[in-house]
């Protein structure tokens, strides 16, 4: 018979598999799950609580073992509400540790595990500080706000020897991998293009209101951490950290990361050669946003191009889609999104290569964090299904085509080197400022 350790490393690795799943919702998983030792458990903080760091501890709280024990947020209007909504998911708040600070929380040497879901401006800071403390990771997309904290992060990761996973789930689901092994399988036929779109109807921008000061209970200084300062304003805070480069690259870095991914991951994940982008803010010109809601970025690779294409406000992508990624070949088109996959044949090629639509069936997200703490029990850090490396280099895509954007110019990369050809582009752009007395890490 299995004892319970071996059990819980057999379970950890079945991800993607109908039965975990199935079990993860299982009410009698759960109560497996409450008599498990305190040996075999993996304590966990979580900081930055209010989106999608919660998501994320909701998915982390199915998998065996995993124990609660510290929340974090500069908010303490946000720490209330989840503190009270514990009770309603069997966790015991009473046994739960509440920080504003993450640093104190860090120092909590109980903590084995961090999950990181703030604003994108604190990821690179909080994940190397975590893996200095000795904790394993799991660090909300894009992993860094800038193409060097993307590579510091890796650094950190290597130096320190830390499982470090990035939330990009879209690699923990199982029709994904599918229709990547469809691609890689040549039955598209020579693929000249990669298109990769995001067109997301419910985001718009906030409307222009004045500077206010700080609502009770939050923590303005801590929130902005390395941000320049500047008074607070309710239309850049919370979920709208999202369309101002302080914080964060739009849309690109937003949702691109996840699309850039697989567009990437389809073609063997090169880096492109040459960025140019356009766009604006064309829709919502009068709204408080600085990020563009519309953009169309071109990457040239060595044997095909891909172009990104993104709009807030509508929903109209291409394909009658609103989100996905097409890997164009001679034979047909592989047409891939959250939805599922199909090919279109090339009427004109004679190969009858279509396939009938195939549609998801997991939940990427639950099978990510499955991986996850897999790993932080086997240490195999190979078989995270985005590791730091991976996340790193999608981020650092994404980065490139927001640069492209912000500088107007056509961008040429040296690969050797990890920058752009032009040396004032890359004292501009490469590195986030760092303000209020903090810096980044020297690894």
């Amino acid at each position: 018979m299995l004892n319970r350790r071996n059990f819980l490393n057999y379970a950890a690795t079945a991800v993607g598999t109908t039965a975990m799943l199935s079990a993860l919702d299982n009410p009698a998983y759960a109560l497996f799950n409450k008599t498990i030792g305190a040996n075999d458990q993996i304590n966990i903080g979580v900081i930055g609580i209010k989106g999608m760091g919660w998501s994320d501890l909701k998915a982390a709280l199915k998998v065996p073992g995993v124990n609660l024990i510290a929340l974090c947020d500069s908010d303490a209007n946000v720490l209330d509400e989840r503190m009270a909504e514990l009770k309603s998911m069997n966790v015991d708040a009473a046994k739960v540790k509440r920080y504003k600070d993450y640093r104190a929380l860090l120092d909590n040497k109980d903590v084995d595990a961090v999950i990181i879901g703030t604003p994108d401006h604190w990821h690179a800071l909080m994940m190397i500080h975590a893996v200095q403390a000795g904790k394993d990771v799991y660090v909300e997309k894009p992993v860094g706000n800038s193409i060097v904290e993307c590579s510091t992060m890796v650094k950190a990761q290597e130096k320190y020897n830390k499982v470090v996973q990035a939330g990009q789930w879209q690699r923990s689901q199982q029709h994904f991998k599918d229709a990547v092994d469809f691609v890689k399988s040549g039955q598209l036929g020579n693929i000249r293009t990669v298109k990769v779109w995001c067109y997301q109807g419910w985001m718009k921008p906030a409307p222009v209101v004045p500077d206010t000061l700080p609502p009770a209970g939050v923590d303005y200084a801590m929130w902005l951490g390395p941000a320049n300062k500047r008074a607070f304003n309710a239309s850049r805070y919370h979920f709208n950290f999202r369309w101002f480069w302080d914080y964060a690259g739009g849309l690109m870095t937003d949702w691109g990361v996840h699309l850039l991914d697989y567009g990437l991951l389809g073609m063997n994940s090169p880096v492109p050669k040459t960025i140019s982008a356009l766009g604006g803010r064309f829709a919502y010109p009068d709204l408080y946003e600085e990020t563009p809601d519309t953009l169309t970025t071109l990457y040239e690779f060595d044997k095909f191009n891909m172009v990104w294409d993104s709009a807030m406000g509508i929903d109209n992508g291409s394909y009658n889609r609103n989100h996905g990624i097409a890997y164009i070949g001679n034979n047909g088109t592989l047409i891939l999104n959250r939805e599922g996959w199909e090919v279109i044949e090339e009427k004109i090629s004679g190969n009858k290569v279509s396939k009938p639509f195939v549609k998801s069936s997991d939940n990427g997200l639950d099978n990510h964090m499955v991986n996850f703490f897999s790993v932080v029990r086997s240490r195999k850090k190979a078989e995270l299904n985005c590791a730091i490396q991976d996340a790193a280099h999608v981020a650092t895509v994404a980065q490139m085509g927001n640069i492209a954007f912000r500088s107007g110019q056509k961008l040429a990369w040296d690969n050797a080197k990890h920058q752009f050809t032009d040396q004032q582009i890359n004292d501009k752009y490469l590195l986030a400022q760092y303000h209020n007395g903090y810096s980044l890490p020297k690894v």
